[in-house]
């Protein structure tokens, strides 16, 4: 059973879709820092297709706002004139574009080795309409306009955005001394200025940050500037279950990018605009990146029937044919520290993103899909599980193409989702469901037992009591949600009524396969709703 637009839709003994529809009814309506650097995925696989980042989100958005200016101007329920109106939407629609913090910090280490390193950090704000800010914290080396693009990206997504990074190589620090003295002192930076807090702003894990980092981050801040607030853990997302954490967490991006992958995949009419069908069943995927996203994708789409032929890493990249099994080389990589020579699989020689397959995730980094290969992707479906992986002239080259690619705005937007989730979690100081584990178990039980006396009252008890049996998927649940499962629940909602708005806004202004655009659209209208109800007085 699929969906059409939203609504169920099944398919037929002989592949086709049963729902009344033709194929032309089928089709997509018409309306509707401070060590060596060195190459890595951040950087542009083609160097004259290598915008900056922050550029490159301008251009997103300048796009969007074109499309939505109009309705904006026309849904202002004011006395002004119409000229007035316009002014007024452009002007607003000036104050969302820009990046309005940047700030900027360097500050010394002491190595193991009595040698001083100056670390360089940065954390950017995109906007305070809503706060606290939340965005990621990345330890890698990057420049000034990525994490100001790359917290832009996601203002849509969550309330307001930021993302930090400290500029450094994690691999040439030690783990046990150096990285955390350069998290908490970074943490202190943050807090010295203003940029960390639990109505402030929140950071959350990004490239070659995790459980660990963030741990370091809550206790830095709740020992120091948070000493005298009860809320201080919720400064930071992403923490190990004692410190707060939430289940769910770890995997929660890569769920998500399963999640969005799902809510078009199952949709009719978007699949026979790329000749293919509705369903996981029978489909092929490839990722590049496998790291926590990249696994965790990968291991969704593999319980849910996609096959993975291809895995591609910074030192290599391997294939089969015949399906990789998820656990199996998560296992190789956490024994080996690589997935190159991984057993029942063969090197690939060029480049995995260009392989054979019906769905490719990048799921690395920024700008790995230029005008130099994207005539060269043989994939139907590009899911953007990194952030900013495709160019503009790649997005172009892809519409002509007739290539779907599910924006990373929306896509790998789970992991900021659950991260709320645990934010709400540390400010209401217990966990989720366990205030009604008992009284839903209890009632669960008072069900059946009702049903049963009400049967043996009918009936009577002649031949004994008349046992009422649960089903084995209602004695799970007999005894309610657990936090993960309500994490998840309200995950795979969040990603569905997302993607339910896309969908809508895509068909409203006639974008086609431009879900990039469409997600635009959607967070521009949200934001700008904000500013002009909330007025501009203090701007």
């Amino acid at each position: 059973m699929y969906r059409y637009l939203g609504q169920l839709v099944t398919r037929g003994a002989a592949g086709g879709l049963a729902s009344g529809c033709s194929a032309a009814d089928s089709a997509l309506p018409a309306t509707c820092a401070s060590v060596v650097r060195r190459r890595g995925y951040s950087q542009a696989v083609d160097q004259e297709d290598d915008p900056n980042f922050f550029t490159m989100v301008e251009g997103f958005f300048d796009k969007g706002a074109a499309i939505v200016e109009d309705k904006l101007v026309e849904d202002l329920k004011t006395r002004e004139t119409p000229e007035q109106k316009r002014k007024r939407v452009r002007g607003i629609l000036k104050i969302i574009k820009p990046c309005n913090h940047v700030l900027s910090v360097s500050f010394p280490i002491k190595r193991d080795n009595g040698e001083w390193e100056v670390i360089e950090g940065y954390r950017a704000q995109h906007s305070q309409h809503r706060t606290p800010c939340k965005g990621g914290e990345r330890h890698t080396h990057t420049h000034t306009h990525t994490p100001a693009g790359l917290c832009c990206v996601h203002t849509g997504v969550s309330s307001s955005v930021q993302l930090s990074s400290a500029q450094f190589s994690p691999a040439q620090f030690s783990p046990d001394t150096e990285l955390e003295k350069i998290t908490r002192r970074f943490t202190i930076e943050l807090a010295k200025k203003g940029f960390i807090g639990p109505g402030i702003d929140v950071p959350a894990p990004d490239m070659s940050t995790g459980e660990r980092e963030m741990s370091w981050i809550a206790d830095t801040f709740a020992t120091t500037m948070g000493h005298y607030d009860i809320n201080a853990h919720a400064c930071v997302t992403g923490k190990p279950i004692s410190q707060g954490g939430i289940h769910g967490r770890i995997s929660a991006t890569g769920r998500g990018v399963f999640h969005g992958i799902e809510n078009f995949i199952n949709e009719a009419a978007y699949m026979s605009q790329l000749g293919m069908c509705p369903g996981f069943q029978d489909k092929t995927f490839v990722i590049q990146g496998f790291g926590n996203v990249g696994l965790h994708s990968m291991r969704y789409l593999h319980r849910f029937g996609a096959k993975c032929i291809g895995i591609g890493e910074m030192d290599g990249s391997i294939w089969n044919p015949n399906g990789i099994d998820p656990k199996e080389l998560e296992d190789y990589k956490l024994a080996n520290g690589t997935i190159v020579g991984f057993p029942n699989s063969t090197p690939y020689e060029g480049n995995i993103l260009e392989a054979d397959c019906d769905i490719l995730i990048p799921a690395a980094s920024e700008k790995q899909l230029t005008k130099s290969n994207a005539h060269k992707i043989k994939a139907k479906i590009i899911a953007e599980g990194a952030n900013g992986p495709t160019t503009p002239e790649a997005d172009r080259i892809f519409l002509e193409r007739n290539i779907l690619v599910i924006p990373d705005m929306y896509l790998n937007a789970g992991g900021v989702t659950v991260s709320y989730f645990e934010w709400l979690k540390n400010l209401n100081h217990v966990s989720y469901g366990r205030l009604t584990f008992k009284y839903e178990r209890d009632s669960n039980y008072h069900l059946l037992m009702s049903v049963q006396e009400s049967l043996e009252r009918k009936f009577g008890k002649h031949g004994g009591a008349i046992p009422i049996v649960p089903t084995s998927e209602f004695q799970d649940r007999i005894a309610g949600a657990s936090e993960k499962d309500i994490v998840h629940s309200g995950l795979a909602f969040t990603m569905e009524r997302s993607a339910r708005q896309i969908m809508r806004t895509a068909n409203r202004y006639n974008l086609g396969l431009d879900l990039r655009t469409a997600a635009y659209v959607n967070a521009i209208e949200k934001v700008f709703k904000v500013y002009s109800e909330a007025g501009l007085i203090f701007t």
